[in-house]
C-alpha cells in the first residue's frame, strides 16, 4: 500500500482508527465464502479471494468505509435428481456441492444452519458497534448460501437500525444468460488476474488438466459450465466454456463488471 492511501483493512486499523472512519461513514463490507474446490487447477480459496479483492476495490474507488476480515465460511445442499443427470450421474447418487467423486479434496461446506449462525453473529457484531449500511459480499452462488444471506440481510435491516444488502460476485450478464459455471473459463480468467495481484503466477496451474484437444466432461474434474446445471446441459456433458481457454484480460473485465455492481448497490 501505498503511503498516501486509507487503509481499509478492519484487522489493520487500531480502536481509535476505526472509529475515527466509523464517524466519517458507518459503513462496512462483509466478503464471504466457503473454501471450495474448483478442479485440480484452481486454489480452494477461488470464492472468498474473489469476494476480497471485489470488496476491497469497492471500497477504495468510494473512497470510505472499511472492508471486514473474510470469513471463509459457506454451505451447500445435496444435488436434486434431475441435476445429477444433467451432471452425467444417476439420479440416486449422492452429490454435495461440488464434491464429486473425482474431487482431490472436500469443500469446507458448512451445514446451512451453521453457516446462517457464523453469518449472523459477525453480522450482529457489526450493528452492536455502530455500523449503518453492511454490505456482504457474497463469493458462493449456491442457492442456498444465497436464500440464507437474503433472510439475514431483510431480516436485520427490519430489526435493527442498520441497513444489510448483498450481491453476488459474477457479472450479472453472466448470471443473465445463464453461463455461470464452476471453475470454467470465467472463474479461471479471474483466478489467472487475481494470481497477477498476489505477484505470482504460478497459482493457476494448466498442467493439472489434460491437452486442449481431450473434452473435459462434467464428472471428471467438478468442472462445469452453465448448461450443467440446468436441465437442458450439454448432450455430451462436456464443458464448452472451458478453462483452458481463460486469460488474464477476461478475468479483469469480469472483476471490473462486478466491482461496477458493488459500487451501484453501495451507493443506491
Amino acid at each position: 500500500m501505498k503511503n498516501n492511501e486509507r487503509e481499509i483493512r478492519f484487522e489493520l486499523l487500531r480502536p481509535g482508527q476505526l472509529i475515527q472512519e466509523r464517524e466519517r461513514c458507518p459503513l462496512i463490507f462483509v466478503p464471504v465464502a466457503p473454501l471450495e474446490y474448483h478442479g485440480p487447477h484452481l486454489p480452494m480459496g477461488m470464492d472468498p479471494i474473489n469476494a476480497t479483492f471485489c470488496a476491497r476495490e469497492t471500497c477504495k474507488r468510494i473512497g470510505k468505509g472499511v472492508v471486514y476480515p473474510t470469513i471463509h465460511c459457506g454451505t451447500e445442499r445435496e444435488r436434486p435428481a434431475w441435476m445429477l443427470e444433467s451432471l452425467g450421474f444417476k439420479p440416486t447418487d449422492w452429490v454435495v456441492g461440488m464434491d464429486f467423486p473425482t474431487a482431490l479434496w472436500k469443500s469446507h461446506y458448512s451445514k446451512e444452519h451453521i453457516f446462517g449462525l457464523i453469518l449472523a453473529n459477525e453480522i450482529q457484531f457489526l450493528v452492536d458497534h455502530d455500523y449503518k449500511v453492511i454490505v456482504i459480499v457474497n463469493g458462493h452462488g449456491a442457492v442456498n448460501q444465497m436464500e440464507t444471506i437474503d433472510r439475514l440481510s431483510k431480516d436485520f435491516s427490519h430489526t435493527t437500525d442498520t441497513l444489510v444488502v448483498w450481491n453476488l460476485t459474477i457479472p450479472e450478464d453472466i448470471l443473465k444468460d445463464g453461463l455461470a459455471g464452476h471453475a470454467d473459463i470465467y472463474e479461471t480468467s479471474m483466478m489467472m488476474y487475481y494470481q497477477k495481484l498476489f505477484g505470482s503466477n504460478s497459482i493457476v496451474d494448466f498442467s493439472t488438466l489434460p491437452d486442449k484437444n481431450v473434452p473435459i466432461h462434467y464428472p471428471d474434474f467438478s468442472i462445469v459450465d452453465g448448461a450443467g446445471f440446468s436441465k437442458e446441459p450439454d448432450p455430451e456433458k462436456i464443458v464448452r466454456t472451458d478453462p483452458r481457454d481463460a486469460n488474464e484480460a477476461l478475468g479483469k473485465e469480469l472483476h471490473e463488471k462486478t466491482v461496477a455492481n458493488f459500487i451501484n448497490l453501495t451507493e443506491n
